[in-house]
């Protein structure tokens, strides 16, 4: 890479829509089982139906830290949920695919304190990008220009299983904790959990996509895959969430001492691009 004109300006792009894939991982807003639905509250099923059942699986933060990953049609995330300390360590990688390198990017989040990490791997012979300390980075949402672009905890369910799972039209439970069914994306708030775009691209395939959920032997939900057919010129993919280690993943705190360092000017130029 060089200094060129343009050149750093797109690769500040990247680093934002980076920022952005893991900011949309986190919960949607007013998401998680239906509060006027039969699986939480009034008068339940005295048998729960297979729906409820798989809802009832969905972590909800009484189960302890946990592990998470993620894959949608073009990233992976992973990383740690502690609802205890209402935090989140959450961890996407980008390959800039005109310049071959790859940018780790980190956020750590405790209550309401936030903290970055970026890591650049493959970068031999490139030049323009920001030097970073290699700690972590707190940041003051103030000087984001975007706040709504860095990740805030908005509850435990952070690969928003629970909304996709109250947008199942059919869910038939199996022997083995496995559930099947078919989930119709334009309902509730499951395209938005999806990605609206991509949803939308769907044409009428959006209200016909099967899943399938496991759950683990604790009773929690271990992973949610739906399978997104192909459209147009785009080829199907596979949106995938998986949770695992409730209650042995390491618990969260606020990094200290030479572990962290308030982020430097060069941080928020890469952020606000």
């Amino acid at each position: 890479m060089t200094n060129g004109t343009g050149r750093t300006g797109t690769t500040r792009r990247k680093f934002s829509t980076l920022v952005g894939v893991i900011a949309t991982t986190t919960l949607l807003a007013g998401c998680g089982p239906d509060a006027s639905g039969p699986a939480a509250g009034g008068s339940p099923s005295p048998t729960p139906t297979p729906k409820e059942a798989l809802l009832a699986a969905v972590p909800d933060g009484t189960e302890g830290a946990f592990r998470f990953t993620g894959k949608d049609s073009s990233s992976d995330i992973s990383g740690v949920v502690d609802p205890a300390a209402k935090g989140m360590d959450l961890t996407a990688a980008y390959k800039d695919p005109e310049h071959g390198f790859t940018t780790r990017m980190s956020f750590l989040l405790v209550k309401e304190q936030l903290w970055l990490k970026v890591k650049f791997t493959g970068t031999e012979g490139l030049t323009g990008l920001p030097k970073l300390p290699n700690r972590w980075m707190e940041l003051d949402r103030a000087k984001l220009t975007d706040g709504e672009t860095a990740p805030t905890y908005e509850g435990a369910d952070v690969g928003n299983a629970g909304p996709i799972i109250e947008a199942a039209t059919t869910v038939e439970a199996k022997d083995d904790r496995t559930y099947t069914g078919v989930v119709d994306l334009t309902k509730g708030q499951a395209g938005e959990a999806v990605g609206e775009e991509e949803v939308a691209a769907l044409g009428a395939a959006a209200g016909q996509v099967p899943f399938t959920a496991v759950v683990g032997p604790d009773g929690n939900l271990a992973s949610l895959t739906l399978a997104i057919p192909a459209a147009g010129k785009a080829k199907a993919w596979k949106y995938l969430v998986k949770y695992a280690d409730f209650g042995k993943a390491p618990t969260l705190a606020a990094p200290t001492g030479s572990a962290a360092q308030e982020a430097p000017k060069a941080a928020y130029d890469m952020l606000n691009g």
